[in-house]
């Protein structure tokens, strides 16, 4: 099946973001690390090829030729907690993104990280970030993207899918980057002018899970309940038999 050529032409690329693109690194994620003391300003880095990608909590993240890996090195100073609500203005932009590439109505956001498709995880972010004293003065967002192929299930884990194969949809990597950039520098500028809340908002409108019960692990914690909404750092509220409980981080099982 050929790649699409029927999509709407991108956007122009965000003025003074750099753009790279790689044949071949271990992790997007790694080279960003590497590169950043030469960057100025923010940066994306795309590997065709990525060998030892990597997801939350040190897992591995299978990406076969075709599918999408890339990491946004961007400069800041900010908090920790106000860094780490770019995972949902990231996921803002990938959701925009790829509804408007064609993957139809069946994408709904997971908390706090995952893009879902039909009920199958079709994409994972992973934020790394490094700072001064207690600000976070760069932060890497890696995205990958199952764009072409279906990596193995991993125990316990959503079933994963892809894009073309839920949708016949095949959308190249450097097409989906020249449409990301812009929608993710549209929502930062969103973030930066406005704050959390009209993210909160719009990102609940499109969540996984809201208004159902489900499990929420960290560590050896587990807590099921009710997903009530996100609290205003972000943070998962659950109604529990006990109470509401406020999970800061952890995985969600729906």
């Amino acid at each position: 099946m050929p790649l699409s050529t029927d999509v709407a032409a991108p956007p122009a690329w965000p003025a003074g973001v750099d753009r790279i693109v790689l044949a071949e690194t271990d992790s997007t994620m790694a080279e960003a690390v590497r590169r950043a003391p030469g960057l100025g300003g923010p940066a994306w880095i795309l590997a065709i090829r990525q060998t030892a990608g990597r997801g939350r909590r040190g897992r591995g993240w299978i990406d076969p030729p075709g599918n999408f890996a890339a990491t946004l090195s961007l400069p800041l100073q900010a908090l920790p907690a106000e860094a780490a609500q770019r995972s949902f203005v990231a996921g803002l932009a990938l959701q925009d993104t790829l509804a408007l590439l064609g993957a139809g109505t069946g994408l709904q956001l997971k908390w706090p990280n995952d893009l879902l498709l039909n009920g199958g995880k079709l994409a994972g972010i992973l934020l790394e970030a490094t700072g001064e004293g207690a600000r976070t003065t760069r932060l890497a967002i890696g995205i990958g993207v199952n764009l072409c192929h279906v990596p193995p299930s991993l125990p316990g884990a959503l079933r994963p899918v892809s894009l073309a194969g839920e949708t016949a949809v095949r959308v190249a990597p450097e097409l989906l980057l020249d449409h990301l950039a812009p929608a993710v520098a549209a929502r930062e500028a969103q973030f930066r002018q406005c704050g959390f809340a009209p993210i909160r908002e719009e990102w609940l409108a499109r969540a996984a899970g809201l208004g159902q019960r489900v499990t929420a692990r960290l560590g050896q914690d587990t807590h099921a309940g009710v997903f009530e909404t996100l609290d205003a750092t972000g943070a998962l509220v659950l109604a529990t038999a006990r109470g509401r409980r406020v999970i800061p981080a952890g995985d969600v099982f729906l």
